[in-house]
């Protein structure tokens, strides 16, 4: 398959003409051929002008028929063989093995959100029969589901380019619940875009629906963004990405005349709170399984360890002799792009000239552009409590442990965290007490809490919560990540005494769709 550098409009192929743009290889800072051409105020009226003609047909479309667009979406991507992995690697500098990895992730949660769809328990119906005879008031027929809030405006992710990007999460879970998607492709992959775009711009055409379900737009700077989030038809936005970017669209959101929800992920630097009964059984193990964390992928996780929490003493040392050791042997990485590099640089640079913080340990220098030297660095609680700026996210392998007096110090500076997506407790038996008094707080402050285990990594399946109180997500009530995700997308309407052949399939007598629904209170599939 030829990348052309053009964006897809519905049917069409596009070549924009407002500038043209290259993707870079981050290991070797070549540009990568062809250019891309940026779309502006034409391509997104068109793109959303197609959305809004699709969205009525497409939201009716049967359960059967979506869940095989899903899957038709998944199957052509895997039909698009290594050239994909090929032209990813280029774009981002991650190892074929993490992008392997990443596809597989992309087609399964298509693939899983394909089942929710057929499964239908989404579409919550609701009925509560008539009762005219009811005293001293009758009831009138009721009957509840939810449908399609609208297009959605998608945003591409930086740091993974398949399951974040043009058919991931955000796209998968709107796609499930019967809303076409406009996505904004990231300038760093507009390539791995332009090809996994075009698998579904196919499977659109192969499941007979409307061309404007789906429509991909390019350009490197952030007016079309902002032109797209603005646009009337648009009726949510899904975005993975920085707190500065995050606010920037959900202030063009709140400032339309019709605001919309803006699904942002945007900042978080994940607090592992170190427990002295689990640090005094196995400090040396915890250091080594730490650094394994922090360095992965050159650390350009969302859910990296950016703060360690521990009580001051020999088992903690022991924990830090380990942690530098490790990370002192540690390779640097390329990362995703030089932007991206030069924020972690600037944010590493940061932390090492702070007030009363000490560097710890700095992994093997880098030897070719781009590439991230990983960092620890340590502070006292006193300190973390007094300086706002220690609690700012430096996106890559760099983290700070916080040295606190006493468990009780721990629980303080955890009610001071901004809120996040995953807090994570290494603990023992002999903890218990301590770590069943520090629960509440991060139930308030995360939205998935680990014990035992390190945050990097994301299991998309029905139970995962990928997401927290602001500013690790615009919305806490919401994820990014597992079947929960179509929620983002929906909103229940209630249909009171409609004649019988104009209900929607879902609420008729007889449950044709064999449905799980709620009848006069009682959930069945009756």
């Amino acid at each position: 398959m030829t990348i052309t550098g053009e964006m897809l409009i519905g049917a069409r192929r596009h070549r924009g003409g407002d500038g043209d743009f290259h993707a870079v290889d981050p290991a070797t800072g070549a540009a990568l051929e062809p250019g891309f051409g940026g779309g502006g105020a034409a391509e997104v009226e068109r793109a959303c002008a197609l959305a809004g003609q699709a969205f009525d047909a497409f939201r009716e479309s049967g359960l059967d028929q979506r869940a095989a667009f899903l899957e038709t979406v998944a199957r052509n991507i895997l039909d698009i063989g290594d050239e994909l992995i090929a032209r990813a690697m280029a774009e981002s500098g991650l190892p074929r093995p993490r992008l392997e990895g990443e596809r597989g992730r992309t087609v399964g949660q298509l693939r899983l959100f394909a089942r929710t769809v057929r499964e239908g328990s989404w579409l919550d119906a609701r009925i509560d029969p008539a009762l005219p005879d009811r005293a001293p008031m009758p009831r009138a027929d009721l009957r509840q589901r939810h449908i399609a809030l609208g297009p959605v405006a998608v945003f591409g992710a930086s740091n993974f380019p398949l399951a974040f990007s043009v058919a991931g999460g955000d796209t998968a879970s709107a796609f499930a619940a019967g809303c076409p998607v406009v996505v904004k492709a990231h300038p760093a992959h507009p390539g791995t875009s332009e090809l996994v775009g075009r698998a579904i711009q196919a499977a659109v055409v192969a499941c007979g629906l409307p061309e404007g379900v789906f429509s991909l737009l390019f350009g490197a700077g952030t007016a079309i963004g902002m032109a797209l989030v603005a646009d009337p038809r648009i009726k949510a936005v899904g975005f993975t990405g920085s707190r500065r970017g995050g606010l920037a669209l959900m202030e063009v959101a709140a400032k339309r005349p019709e605001p919309i929800p803006v699904y942002a992920e945007m900042s978080s630097i994940n607090p592992v709170f170190l427990m002295p009964a689990a640090l005094a059984a196995r400090a040396e193990a915890l250091g080594a399984e730490f650094v394994a964390s922090l360095t992965m992928g050159a650390g350009q996780f969302c859910t990296n360890p950016g703060i360690l929490l521990g009580v001051e003493g020999p088992d903690l040392d022991r924990f830090v002799t380990a942690a530098v050791a490790a990370l002192g042997g540690s390779a640097a990485a390329t990362m995703l792009t030089p932007g991206i590099h030069a924020a972690y640089d600037a944010g590493v640079a940061r932390l090492a000239g702070a007030t009363a913080v000490e560097t710890l340990a700095r992994g093997i220098a880098c030897s070719g552009p781009n590439q991230a030297w990983a960092a620890l660095f340590a502070t006292t609680a006193r300190t973390f409590l007094a300086e706002a700026g220690l609690q700012e996210e430096v996106f890559g392998a760099a983290s700070l442990l916080v040295r606190c007096p006493d468990v009780a110090t721990m629980r303080v500076v955890a009610e001071r965290l901004e809120g996040q997506l995953t807090a994570t407790v290494q603990m023992d038996g002999a903890d218990a007490a301590a770590v069943g008094a520090l629960i509440p707080t991060l139930e308030r402050k995360a939205g998935r809490i680990l014990a035992n285990g390190w945050p990097t990594g994301v299991e998309v399946c029905d139970a995962m919560v990928h997401g927290g109180p602001f500013p690790a997500t615009s919305d806490s009530r919401s994820t990014s990540v597992g079947t929960l995700a179509i929620r983002r997308f929906l909103r229940p309407v209630c249909y009171q005494d409609l004649p019988a052949d104009l209900l929607p399939e879902s609420l008729r007598d007889g449950n044709p769709l064999g449905l799980w629904r709620r009848v006069d209170g009682v959930p069945g599939r009756e």
